[in-house]
Order: C-alpha cells, then sequence, then structure tokens
C-alpha cells in the first residue's frame, strides 16, 4: 500500500482490540494469517468487526492466501474503497 503512496497506521487499538492497518480515520484492513482461525478466533473477530461498522468503521478482511497470492484483488479492493472515501471520517454521501 505504501508503495501507491497509500499512508497507513499498523497495530492500531480500536474498540479495545488492535487492528493491523488503518488507513484514514476509518477503513480497517484485517490480514488473517496462515494458521489462523480456531472457532474461537473467527468467532471474536466475527464480533470485533460487527463493532466496528456499528462505529462508522469500514472492515476489509483478507487472507494469507489473497495477500500472497492474488495481491491484485486486495490491492483493488483497498483503492476502491479509498476511491468511495470509506477512509474519511465523514464523507458526502
Amino acid at each position: 500500500m505504501r508503495a501507491l503512496g497509500i499512508a497507513l497506521r499498523q497495530q492500531v487499538w480500536l474498540d479495545g482490540h488492535p487492528v493491523d492497518v488503518l488507513i484514514g480515520q476509518r477503513l480497517v484492513v484485517q490480514l488473517d494469517g496462515f494458521a489462523h482461525h480456531r472457532a474461537a478466533d473467527r468467532r471474536r473477530d466475527i464480533a470485533h468487526d460487527a463493532r466496528l461498522r456499528l462505529r462508522g468503521y469500514t472492515v476489509l478482511r483478507f487472507d494469507f492466501h489473497q495477500v500472497l497470492f492474488d495481491w491484485a484483488y486486495v490491492e483493488e479492493t483497498v483503492v476502491l474503497a479509498i476511491a468511495q472515501g470509506l477512509h474519511l471520517a465523514s464523507r458526502s454521501s
């Protein structure tokens, strides 16, 4: 993302939990590792995503395979979210 000129912050705490990446004020990018997601971990992540959405954040979650083998999709999705202003605290509809 930085290669595209996208400013980001890593491991920002939101709603009592760290998020992998925060772009702007409202776009959260979560990256799930290869060995991630036992059932309890998955439930915790789903609950945190829901709380963030209710607080006005957009949450994009990508898995290990997407990051390593389909980076073009990850990049395109993040760029489209930014183009829609989803990273901004207040945006026009």
